[in-house]
């Protein structure tokens, strides 16, 4: 068993109380700090207090220790051991420490893991993570992070796959667009916070490339036809999803031979486009603290 220590820590031109209120909105929906969408947000099953269980990603813990604008402790659940905790320590009236520590005992596999994959991906979201508390509170970092080539490789290899669903209910385009389909599927995935809500953002999905028949404030209805098929495409952005939906008729001989062949394909495209598409616009998006210093301005 090998026991890993790793520490991150920036000292920040910010009074500790102001720095210490952003990490208390930590898991919340307007958490300034986390670095998402690029990265999956931190959540839990109740607002952040000691015994809220949850994690980001894979990643699964539970909150230990809490004293509010100074200290979080999380505990990495069976069947590791280990901890993780942020805290902020003052350094004079108007300076302070952000430090992030983690603990943890690894042995075998998941410490290759944790080597080869995992630390590369913990130090780029925790250094993201400062830069944000930097953003928020004394501007823009000095030296933001860069993303190393693992890095790269590693965002890419663990972006979430989109899943398999039924068309959805509020998807009320597509499924008013074609008489008796053939076919139908139907493919979504976790919206983030910071992603866009907007359909006409996510048109690239089909790389632009078909007309737009039809829109609603969360759907876009676009004319696929293609080798005399008769089709249709919906691109719905609801509350917690996107959803690209697919309805087929092949009326033809023709059309019914080209679709006996792209159909064979069709569903791996639809769900690559989609996953690719979603990991750009999360790459796209702004900070967590620009977007919060954008909501902070509007209540102004």
């Amino acid at each position: 068993m090998s026991a890993i220590r790793n520490v991150h820590e920036r000292v920040v031109e910010a009074p500790a109380e102001t720095v210490g209120a952003l990490l208390d909105r930590v898991s919340a929906e307007d958490d300034p700090v986390f670095p998402v969408p690029a990265w999956p947000p931190m959540r839990f099953d109740r607002p952040l207090g000691v015994g809220a269980k949850g994690g980001h990603g894979r990643v699964r813990y539970a909150v230990t220790a809490y004293e509010p604008g100074h200290r979080i402790r999380f505990a990495f659940g069976p069947p590791g051991h280990g901890f993780h905790e942020l805290t902020v320590e003052p350094l004079g009236e108007r300076r302070c420490r952000v430090r992030h520590v983690l603990e943890h005992d690894l042995r075998g596999t998941a410490l290759l893991g944790w080597l080869l994959v995992v630390r590369p991906a913990h130090d780029t979201v925790i250094e993201e993570l400062l830069d944000n508390v930097e953003r928020a509170v004394a501007g823009a970092p000095a030296h933001p992070v860069r993303w190393s080539p693992r890095v790269r490789l590693v965002h890419r290899l663990l972006w979430p796959r989109p899943k398999t669903v039924a068309t959805p209910e509020g998807a009320l385009l597509i499924r008013g667009a074609l008489d008796r389909p053939g076919y139908e599927d139907a493919y979504a995935m976790e919206l983030r916070p910071g992603m866009p809500t907007d359909p006409q953002r996510w048109t690239g999905i089909l790389r632009d490339a078909f007309p737009v028949l039809a829109r609603t404030d969360g759907e876009l209805l676009l004319d696929v036809n293609t080798a005399g098929l008769k089709a249709r495409a919906s691109i719905l952005v609801d509350e917690r999803y996107v959803t690209l939906s697919t309805a087929v008729r092949a009326d033809s001989p023709r059309a019914r031979l080209y679709w006996g062949v792209v159909r064979q394909v069709h569903p791996f495209m639809a769900r690559t486009m989609l996953r690719r598409t979603h990991r750009a616009l999360a790459l796209a998006a702004p900070s967590a603290a620009e977007r919060a210093g954008r909501v902070e301005g509007r209540r102004r």
